[in-house]
């Protein structure tokens, strides 16, 4: 068996889980979460506990094995605690605002303004704290999904390698480029 997908799973107070094959929804106080099994995984309820089962030994069937089980360990810890993701954007001129409750307006050094639309289950918040890069904090119970945001934000300007102007996500450690040698090599 896959050591992972053998792993018992525990299932935090306060949270309700629907187990109708091949569908499973979890729902908890951060939010709701649905997720399609194959045909031929099973999950089982023991003692504050879920474990999943595989159909067969097939290379396929041992491949989602942990697979699955991590997608449903991610989606009780999303719904009863959350996922936060933040990015830095740095640069002179460099902004973003909140306009409403779902758009993301941003100011990089283009030509024009980048909205982005968010979709929903997403919250967002913009932080700027003096002497500090602006930050943008992402919240939401489906890491996937905040996952893919906070790389759709990171893509619209990506740190530049010489000068480390962009966006970036918080914490992440660049490595700057040498710029050109000035006046080496002339004789």
């Amino acid at each position: 068996m896959s050591r992972i997908g053998k792993l018992p799973i525990t299932v935090p107070a306060g949270i309700k889980i629907e187990w109708q094959n091949p569908l499973l929804k979890v729902k908890g106080p951060k939010g709701e979460l649905s997720l399609t099994l194959h045909e031929g995984f099973d999950i089982r309820q023991e003692a504050g506990q879920l474990v999943v089962t595989r159909p067969s030994d097939e290379k396929s069937d041992k491949a989602l094995h942990g697979t699955y089980r991590m997608l449903i360990h991610n989606m009780l810890e999303g719904v009863s605690k959350g996922y936060v993701r933040e990015l830095e954007i740095v640069g002179v001129g460099y902004k973003a605002e909140k306009k409403g409750e779902n758009v993301l307006v941003f100011t990089l050094g283009y030509s024009h303004d980048v909205a982005v639309v968010l979709p929903p289950g997403i919250k967002a918040e913009i932080i700027q704290e003096r002497g500090q890069p602006l930050r943008i904090r992402l919240e939401s119970a489906d890491k996937q999904l905040i996952g893919q945001v906070a790389a759709i934000i990171r893509g619209l300007r990506p740190p530049d390698p010489y000068k480390g102007k962009g966006v970036r996500y918080a914490g992440e450690v660049l490595r700057l480029r040498q710029g050109k040698a000035k006046g080496k090599g002339k004789k």
